[in-house]
């Protein structure tokens, strides 16, 4: 063992979907590969370390231990409550 992991990070903009992958040493973590994507310093805007991580669609920690293959994705913060949206419509 010991070979390392190779890992997907994912953030989605409005008009862009980024996919970087990145190599993490063994037990590398969603925060590391976040880090080590790059995608920090290509959006600026991104709030690090606050934003919400997910692997795969499932909401994990900053330090969630990665495995082989996983996506990490970094999610933008809602705009409005889904909730929310979901009564004006019906209200309409």
């Amino acid at each position: 063992m010991g070979h390392g992991l190779n890992v997907e990070v994912a953030f989605a903009r409005p008009d862009a979907q980024i996919l970087c992958h990145v190599h993490l040493p063994a037990g590398g973590t969603a925060a590391e590969a976040v880090e080590a994507s790059g995608v920090l310093e290509l959006h600026p805007g991104i709030d690090w370390p606050g934003a919400a991580l997910g692997v795969f669609g499932r909401r994990v920690s900053p330090d969630q231990p990665l495995r082989d293959g996983d996506r990490v994705e970094i999610y933008r913060p809602l705009m409005a409550d889904p909730k929310e949206q979901r009564r004006r419509r019906a209200g309409r």
